[in-house]
């Protein structure tokens, strides 16, 4: 199986095809090899749809004082830049590889012809895009909480329903992180320390184990 055909396969918008809908697919698709700190969206960039088959993308905007605000991070089989297929203008989006990353990307008129020959792929878009939209309003709800150890917690939980696991793995570096949940670096470290202290936790760089999800809960 090509590199090309494994972003095909790996997204759910995708991968319930029959095999050979797949390969057709995946003869549209331009693959790319990205760096880290690459930008892969920018606003006002070509209409696309950016999908992840290995690594990872930011997906962040700017303050008006120029600050980031990490939305969500892009993993593998997990894509960005739908909304703009549709003819929403991306006005303050970007999207940043935050390791060397492969993306594939299928353009606007590509998609539109898809969605014409496949009208599942459209019941499947909304679904995910509920998906997503539900985990927006987590972020919202984090950046709601007054306590950073609070958001921290609330944010561990979440990773490990979805992982359905203790044993974890952080999708993002802790500066990324640190955006995400509204606060610095610095900040964000000493709350896990805290965490850590409490016998909450344990971490060894972006491995954490949750010791004690009940008592974070309480947090």
């Amino acid at each position: 199986m090509s590199q090309e055909h494994l972003c095909v396969s790996l997204v759910p918008l995708f991968n319930h095809l029959e095999v050979a809908d797949q390969r057709k697919i995946h003869a549209l698709v331009t693959h790319r090899m990205v760096d880290k700190g690459e930008q892969i969206l920018t606003p006002n960039g070509e209409k696309q749809l950016v999908i992840v088959a290995r690594g990872n993308m930011k997906v962040y905007q700017l303050s008006s004082n120029g600050k980031e605000q990490v939305l969500r991070v892009v993993e593998p089989g997990e894509y960005e830049g739908e909304n703009q297929l549709f003819g929403v203008k991306n006005d303050a989006l970007f999207g940043e590889a935050l390791e060397p990353t492969e993306v594939c990307i299928l353009r606007q008129q590509d998609f539109s012809n898809l969605l014409l020959k496949y009208p599942q792929l459209s019941l499947k878009l909304l679904e995910i895009n509920a998906t997503k939209m539900v985990k927006t309003e987590q972020q919202t709800q984090f950046l709601m909480m007054e306590k950073v150890e609070e958001r921290l917690a609330t944010y561990l939980l979440d990773l490990a329903k979805v992982a359905e696991s203790d044993n974890l793995v952080l999708p993002m570096k802790m500066k990324e992180l640190a955006l995400f949940l509204g606060t610095t670096p610095e900040t964000l470290s000493r709350k896990f320390k805290l965490l850590e202290s409490k016998q909450l936790i344990s971490r060894q760089r972006r491995k954490v184990t949750l010791l004690d999800p009940e008592g974070l809960e309480d947090i």
